[in-house]
């Protein structure tokens, strides 16, 4: 191991992790250095994401420099015309991102490919946005989006405009293993202007953002605009700016964002994990919103490509919305909007099922993916016709993307998708939770819940398990359906079998005679299971909403708990 140390001490650029190196180096910290030199940062589906520091299973220059090599060998050999089309680099507010993003563009200009460079920060959705806008090879993004602020990541999107899926992420990967082995091919930022190779996106590109926002026909409705009130925070993130100018073209004038985390920061020192979804991420925005008596308090989170709201309710206080009842109010909202018998809509897996009832009682076509948002708009692409064009498309996680300006999630587009159908409700005298309970009453109240179960690193495979033996009861309610998406079948109840259109992964989904559902998979980073349900409550014309809300509430916590019960 010993031997990989100093061939990484020679070759590394960067002044301060050759100093952490040497440190470990001299304390003897074998430990540490085992976890670091032990293996590679691995370059997923998701690019690479983790903690900053030196050594080959760390974020650091070198390692960075070795992965834009390895793309730029990739998108040569894989992408027509990639060095003339080029690649659109942007990076977030995080310590080490400017410096990790000017190093991809040396690297890639180095191998004669054309860089197109953000000046200052920018929101993941302006970057993703800008491989359709010049028809470039590909995008990377310098990122670690709502993780801690040790983190940091690289994203890439492919020449489609959406993030990259198999078989490039392993095809990037073998050729990050062979950068990782030779020198480097590096360019001065100054030498690639002289030679034609570097182009600054400056403010005239992000204004080219806003105005294909403005123009998007799903954000034209300006319904009394200037009667509600937003609290808005960037969450120390990069989205106040662009935030803020989009809800102002939209006609919002009640606008109060939270100053102490308006502008960049990547140490977050207000929120103790820059997540929307953590417990006391919105505690400011939610107070902000109540000083002013606000309908909304929303929040992206530090790249700006999710989007999270509390909406007011009737006694005064917030409450945070799920990803899927936001994706639902979304997905019944924009289909109202169109012309739903042509439009496409999806959701992930694990998201609620209420999406493909709101669609198919408006008679758009919906789909659904695995897990992640790179499948939802890859899969939209392949999905869309001439007849059947691609509307919305959400995951549970706070993701959304409104039309198909950008092939990813955006939380600036949802951020005034949301205000504008906010609006548009109360000039009918109504609130999103008048309009949730309709979708309530109307399909049925869909609750979801998540859990995760700490598992043994050296006990057998839950799913191997669970496959071995499967589970004919859950909670004491028949399965009536298991769909194993490993094997690729769905088994019925009658003993038949039908194929699924999925790609393979090691996912098994139970539908119970009651008419609700649980997920179950292994996580892809950690040893633990990941479990999701989801229980639906009809109502009857003289249930009250609060009724059915705690009758739901009463099934999921004895569907969690007898189900995690059977796991152990």
């Amino acid at each position: 191991m010993m031997e990989k140390v100093t061939h990484w001490l020679e070759k590394d650029p960067d002044p301060q992790t050759r100093e952490e190196l040497q440190h470990l180096i001299d304390e003897k910290a074998f430990t540490e250095l085992e976890d670091r030199f032990s293996q590679r940062l691995e370059f997923g589906t998701a690019g690479l994401r983790g903690k900053v520091g030196c050594g080959p299973n760390r974020m650091n220059r070198l390692v960075i420099q070795e992965t834009a090599t390895g793309l730029g060998h990739y998108l040569i050999e894989q992408v027509d015309n990639a060095k003339n089309r080029g690649v659109v680099i942007g990076y977030d507010g995080r310590t080490d991102s400017k410096q990790f993003a000017h190093d991809t563009a040396s690297v890639l200009t180095a191998l004669g490919i054309k860089v197109y460079l953000t000046h200052a920060v920018a929101a993941t959705p302006i970057v993703a946005f800008g491989v359709n806008h010049f028809n470039a090879a590909a995008a990377v993004v310098v990122t670690a989006s709502h993780n801690p602020p040790e983190y940091n990541g690289f994203k890439v999107y492919w020449e489609n405009g959406a993030q990259i899926i198999p078989p490039h992420d392993s095809g990037i990967a073998a050729e990050i293993d062979t950068a990782a082995t030779k020198p480097i091919p590096l360019m001065a930022l100054d030498d690639t202007e002289k030679h034609d190779l570097l182009v600054w996106l400056k403010e005239d590109y992000y204004q080219t953002y806003r105005q294909a926002m403005n123009s998007n026909a799903l954000l034209t409705n300006h319904t009394q605009p200037e009667s509600i009130g937003i609290a808005y925070t960037a969450m120390h993130g990069v989205g106040a700016d662009m935030a803020e100018t989009l809800l102002a073209d939209a006609g919002f004038t009640q606008v109060y964002s939270v100053k102490e985390q308006r502008e960049p920061d990547g140490s977050f020192p207000t929120v103790n994990f820059p997540n929307p979804e953590e417990a006391g991420a919105m505690d400011m925005v939610m107070a902000l919103a109540k000083q002013h008596g606000a309908e909304l308090a929303c929040a992206n989170d530090p790249d700006a490509d999710r989007f999270a709201v509390a909406v007011r309710r009737p006694d005064g206080d917030y409450q945070m919305l799920t990803g899927d009842q936001v994706g639902s109010l979304f997905g019944h909202y924009l289909l109202s909007k169109s012309d739903a018998a042509k439009s496409l809509v999806g959701n992930t897996i694990v998201s609620s099922t209420l999406l493909k009832k709101i669609a198919q009682s408006q008679g758009a076509e919906y789909y659904q993916t695995l897990t992640g948002f790179k499948w939802l708009t890859n899969i939209a692409m392949q999905k869309q016709t001439e007849d059947r064009a691609f509307l919305f498309a959400y995951e549970e996680a706070l993701g959304y993307t409104v039309g198909n300006k950008v092939w990813d999630k955006d939380g600036l587009s949802a951020l005034v998708a949301f205000a504008q159908l906010t609006a548009e409700l109360k000039s009918q005298g109504k609130t999103i939770w008048d309009q949730l309970e309709a979708l309530y009453r109307q399909h049925g109240m869909y609750l979801n819940a998540q859990r995760s179960i700490a598992l043994d690193p050296k006990a057998p495979p839950v799913g191997d398990k669970l496959r071995a033996n499967p589970p004919t009861m859950i909670a004491g309610s028949k399965v009536v359906v298991t769909e194993d998406l490993k094997s690729l079948t769905r088994q019925l109840a009658d003993g038949s079998s039908e194929s699924i259109d999925l790609p393979a992964s090691d996912v098994l989904i139970y539908h119970l005679s009651c008419g609700a559902r649980v997920i179950v998979r292994p996580s892809g980073t950690e040893p633990k299971l990941k479990c999701y349900y989801e229980v639906i409550e009809s109502f009857d014309e003289s249930d009250t909403f609060e009724h059915v809300q705690d009758k739901a509430s009463e099934s999921m916590g004895m569907l969690i708990s007898e189900h995690q019960h059977s796991l152990i």
